[in-house]
C-alpha cells in the first residue's frame, strides 16, 4: 500500500516482535503453544503473505525526524502516540525490565495505565457497555443498564413506528471472524466491535431487529465477482482460508476466516441490490466487513479485500439497471472504486474526501480525475483541501455537485459508499460531519432514482465507536423514514469549502455543461463574501496569537486590549470581575 508522505512514498514497516493474540468471536484471546509464533510462521508461505520479522528487529526504534517512512491508514492511526524527540537510548535497559499494566479503550483503542478509569482520549470508562447497548451506553459509566438519560434517548428513537418493513439490513455474524490474529501496539483499526457497536445500537432503539427485515446471506460466487475483479485477485483472497495469518500489505491482513467474510459481504451487497431494484425492498443498509472501496481489480489493500459496492453496482444492472450512481463520502478516497468504473459511463462515481493535495490516504482523488476513455465525466471528485470539514461544506457540495449532477444522470439505482470516518469525534478522519448531517445527506439521496437506495457501510473504523454506531443509527433512521433532528436551511460553507467546490465545477462543466450557471452564480457568491471570510480569519489568527495567561498577569491589560479587538466586540460587552482574593480575572461577556 502506498501513500505518500511529504512528497515521497517510501516502504512502511511495522514491528512483528509482539506475542502473537489469537482473536475470536467474542474478542476472547487464545495462547495455546500451536498458535506460537514459530507454527505461525511455517503456515505462513506464499505471495499473500508479507514475512516482516526477517527484517525488522523486535527491539528496534525507529526515532522521530531520522527518516522519512510511507504511512498506511493504521500507520496514520497510531502516529505520535509513542514518538519522542529526544534520544533515551540510555533508558532502555531499564525499560525493558519494566512492566506497565495498561487496558485498551473499548471505544478508541487507545492504551491507558490500569489504574486510570477513563480513557484520557475520548473519556469513554474503562468497563463501558457501549457493545451491549450502542452509544446509547453511558460513556463515563459502569453500569451494565441503561441509566435515566439514556433510556430517554432509546424512547424518543423508538417514538415513530412505521407499519411496513420497507428497509432491508444485510448482516452475518460470521463477518466477525475476519480479525488480525496478532496484537500490535493497538488493536487494528478494522475490528470486528465496528459491528457490535452498530448492531447494539440499533437492537436498543428497536430498529433492528424490529423495524427492518433481514436478508438472507449468501457468499458471492467466482463468476460475480469476475465482473469487478482480475482471477489473479479472487485466488489470493481465496488462499488467505488456508492460512493461519497473512498481510496483503503492511496493514490489510487476513486470516482463515477472512475469504468466507469477504464473499458473504459482497454476496449481501448484491443481493441487497438486487432486492431494491426489483421492488422487493425499498432500500437497505448491508452492514458488511470487511470494508472494500479501497479494493481494486487486481489487488486488496487499505484493509479492504473485495469491493462490495462495485459488486453491488455489477448485480443492479445484471438485474436491469441501465445507470447506476455511487456516492463515496468516506474521509479517504476510493480508489478502487474509481479504477473499476473510470471507462464505464453507465456508473456515476462521486467521492467527497480529504485530499490536502495528494497528501493524504491513499493520494488520489484529484478533482481533475475525471474518468478515462468513454468514462470521462463520469468520475466526479470533491477533494477537500484541510481537515475540520463539517456539515455546512459537505451540504453545499451536495447542493452545488452531487444533486445536479447526480439527477441530470438519473440514475436506476443509488449506492453510498458510507464511510463513518469523516464524523465529528473520529481522530483520523479528523472531520466534523455530525449524524444529523449525514442524516440529511442520506435524504437528500434517497429523492433520486425513485428512492431507491442502497447504503454499504465502509470506513469509520475503530476511531470511536459511538461516532460510528451514532451516525449509522442516523442514516438507517433516515431511510425508515424519519427524518434529520435538524435540516440545515441556510448553508454558508467555509472559504476552502467554497473553493474546492468551484475547482470541481470548473472542470466538470466541461462534461456537464448546466452546471455553468451554478459556477457563475457561486463566483459572484465568493466575490461577496471574500471579505467575510478575511474577517473570519484574520479574527481567529488574533485569538490564536494571544497566551491565555496573559489575561491573569501583567499583561492582561494587552490582552483586554487585543482580545477585544480580535474579535471585534464592544468594550462596554467586557466586565472585568475581580475574585475576593484578588488572585485571577475574568471576562464575562
Amino acid at each position: 500500500m502506498k501513500c505518500v508522505i511529504n512528497g515521497k512514498a517510501e516502504e512502511s514497516v511495522r514491528n512483528h516482535g509482539h506475542r502473537i493474540s489469537c482473536q475470536g468471536l467474542n474478542g476472547g484471546s487464545c495462547h495455546d503453544e500451536s498458535c506460537s509464533e514459530e507454527n505461525i510462521s511455517e503456515k505462513s508461505s506464499g505471495f499473500v503473505v508479507n514475512n516482516l520479522r526477517r527484517s525488522v528487529s523486535p527491539h528496534a526504534t525507529l526515532r522521530k525526524g531520522r527518516q522519512q517512512k510511507e504511512m498506511t491508514l493504521e500507520d496514520m492511526y497510531n502516529q505520535g502516540d509513542y514518538d519522542d524527540d529526544d534520544d533515551d537510548s540510555d533508558w532502555e535497559p531499564i525499560q525493558k525490565h519494566m512492566e506497565i499494566r495498561k487496558w485498551f479503550c473499548i471505544n478508541c483503542t487507545v492504551p491507558n495505565f490500569d489504574n486510570d478509569v477513563y480513557c484520557y482520549i475520548c473519556g469513554e470508562h474503562k468497563e463501558s457497555g457501549i457493545l451491549r447497548h450502542g452509544f446509547f451506553a453511558s460513556s463515563i459509566s459502569q453500569e451494565a443498564d441503561l441509566r435515566e438519560e439514556e433510556l430517554e434517548l432509546v424512547q424518543r428513537s423508538k417514538g415513530n413506528r412505521t407499519s411496513d418493513f420497507a428497509t432491508a439490513i444485510g448482516f452475518d455474524e460470521r463477518m466477525l471472524l475476519h480479525s488480525e490474529v496478532e496484537m500490535k501496539t493497538h488493536p487494528h483499526p478494522e475490528r470486528p466491535d465496528r459491528l457490535r457497536a452498530i448492531a447494539a445500537s440499533l437492537a436498543t432503539a428497536g430498529i433492528y431487529p424490529g423495524r427492518c427485515y433481514p436478508v438472507t446471506p449468501r457468499e458471492i460466487t467466482k463468476e460475480e465477482l469476475l465482473m469487478a475483479h482480475a482471477l489473479e485477485h479472487i485466488e489470493a483472497v481465496d488462499l488467505t482460508s488456508r492460512l493461519h495469518i497473512s498481510y496483503f500489505t503492511p496493514d490489510t491482513y487476513a486470516n482463515e476466516h477472512s475469504a468466507r467474510s469477504a464473499r458473504l459481504a459482497a454476496g449481501l451487497c448484491a443481493d441487497l441490490a438486487s432486492e431494491i431494484l426489483s421492488g422487493r425492498a425499498k432500500n437497505g443498509f448491508a452492514m458488511v466487513r470487511p470494508p472494500g472501496h479501497h479494493a481494486g481489480i487486481k489487488q486488496a489493500m487499505g484493509f479492504c479485500l473485495h469491493n462490495n459496492a462495485a459488486v453491488a453496482a455489477m448485480a443492479a444492472q445484471a438485474a436491469g439497471a441501465k445507470r447506476v450512481l455511487i456516492v463515496d463520502w468516506d474521509v479517504h478516497h476510493g480508489n478502487g472504486t474509481q479504477e473499476i468504473f473510470e471507462q464505464n459511463k453507465t456508473v456515476l462515481y462521486i467521492s467527497l474526501h480529504r485530499h490536502e493535495g495528494g497528501m493524504f490516504y491513499p493520494g488520489t482523488g484529484a478533482a481533475d480525475e475525471i474518468g478515462t476513455m468513454d468514462g470521462k465525466g463520469f468520475c466526479v471528485n470533491v477533494p477537500w483541501s484541510r481537515q475540520g470539514v463539517g456539515d455546512n461544506d459537505y451540504i453545499f457540495a451536495f447542493q452545488q455537485v452531487v444533486i445536479p449532477i447526480a439527477s441530470e444522470f438519473a440514475p436506476d439505482i443509488t449506492i453510498i459508499s458510507a464511510g463513518f470516518d469523516a464524523a465529528r469525534g473520529d481522530p483520523l478522519g479528523c472531520c466534523d460531519v455530525t449524524p444529523d448531517g449525514y442524516a440529511q445527506m442520506t435524504h437528500m439521496l434517497n429523492a433520486l432514482s425513485g428512492g431507491k437506495l442502497l447504503v454499504i457501510l465502509e470506513g469509520g473504523f475503530v476511531y470511536n465507536l459511538r461516532s460510528i454506531s451514532s451516525s449509522a443509527t442516523a442514516v438507517i433512521k433516515a431511510l425508515i423514514g424519519e427524518g434529520p433532528e435538524y435540516k440545515l436551511e441556510k448553508v454558508i460553507p467555509s472559504k476552502d469549502g467554497m473553493e474546492t467546490v468551484l475547482e470541481v465545477l470548473k472542470i466538470q462543466l466541461n462534461y456537464w455543461p448546466f452546471l455553468e450557471n451554478i459556477f457563475k452564480k457561486l463566483q459572484q457568491q465568493l466575490e461577496s463574501l471574500s471579505f467575510q471570510f478575511t474577517e473570519q480569519e484574520t479574527r481567529k489568527r488574533r485569538r490564536v496569537a494571544l497566551p491565555t495567561w496573559w489575561k491573569w498577569g501583567r499583561k492582561r491589560w494587552l490582552y483586554n486590549v487585543l482580545h477585544k479587538n480580535g474579535r471585534g466586540v464592544n468594550s462596554q460587552r467586557l466586565n472585568w470581575c475581580a475574585p475576593l482574593d484578588g488572585s485571577a480575572y475574568s471576562i464575562a461577556q
